[in-house]
């Protein structure tokens, strides 16, 4: 049963509000990459810098996954705008509202995502 436009309505606010928050943690999170460490030097443990490495590497990583689902949340608003949200990408069947409701940027059904993660599309 396809969305109704209040639906729509509902899923796109959702969505808007997804993605000011995932585009303030991306700039929050690229400032601290981007910050040079003032305790570098001399004085500092090889341990701490390590550490500090470490955090990094995984706000970075953390970062990637940010960015992966923002590019889903502007491909689910692009949708609304297309009047295709809640159509699969790839099969063109509907997208069950449940999966909506848990996954609002979801763009593809279930049995097409296990299809892409097996490598058969």
């Amino acid at each position: 049963m396809p969305l109704k436009p209040q639906e729509i309505e509902k899923f796109k606010q959702i969505l808007t509000d997804m993605h000011t928050q995932l585009s303030q943690s991306l700039e929050n999170a690229s400032q601290q990459v981007k910050q040079p460490d003032d305790a570098t030097g001399y004085t500092q443990h090889q341990a701490d810098q390590g550490t500090d490495d470490f955090d990094r590497t995984i706000n970075i990583e953390v970062t990637g996954k940010e960015m992966n689902i923002l590019r889903q949340i502007e491909r689910a608003l692009t949708k609304i705008d297309e009047s295709t949200y809640g159509i699969c990408d790839i099969s063109g069947d509907e997208i069950p509202k449940a999966r909506l409701e848990a996954i609002p940027y979801a763009t593809i059904t279930v049995q097409s995502q296990e299809k892409v993660e097996k490598g058969l599309i």
